[in-house]
């Protein structure tokens, strides 16, 4: 039998788009990661310079349907195929667009990994 300690890791990555007020947004690498033996509620989003966010998974999920907010950390849909992220920090806020496919992607190998999990 498998300990959770074994567990398989979900590494995924997206791009992601700062929105600011320029004309032109920036696309950045995201590194979106979940691991259930450090904590199977909560996903975590890593940005260049190893500016890291860990925020609850059922957020992600429900703000991909409907404007959703926890703590820190927004997330909303925008349009049909994109998602909203906002992350406040005493640095201040940033906003950063996905396509929605890939944070689904992300969302479908979490529950992947999580339903083989062993039972206790």
């Amino acid at each position: 039998m498998t300990s959770t300690s074994e567990a398989p890791t979900v590494e995924d990555h997206a791009k992601g788009r700062i929105v600011t007020d320029a004309p032109l947004s920036r696309a950045v690498p995201v590194a979106l990661s979940y691991d259930p033996a450090v904590d199977p509620a909560v996903v975590r989003f890593v940005f260049p310079g190893d500016v890291a966010w860990t925020f609850p998974r059922a957020l992600l999920e429900s703000g991909l349907r409907a404007p959703a907010r926890r703590g820190d950390v927004g997330v909303w849909p925008c349009g049909r195929v994109q998602t909203v992220v906002e992350f406040h920090s005493p640095d201040g806020v940033a906003v950063v667009q996905f396509d929605s496919a890939a944070l689904l992607r992300f969302l479908r190998h979490t529950y992947a990994v999580s339903t083989s999990l062993p039972t206790r």
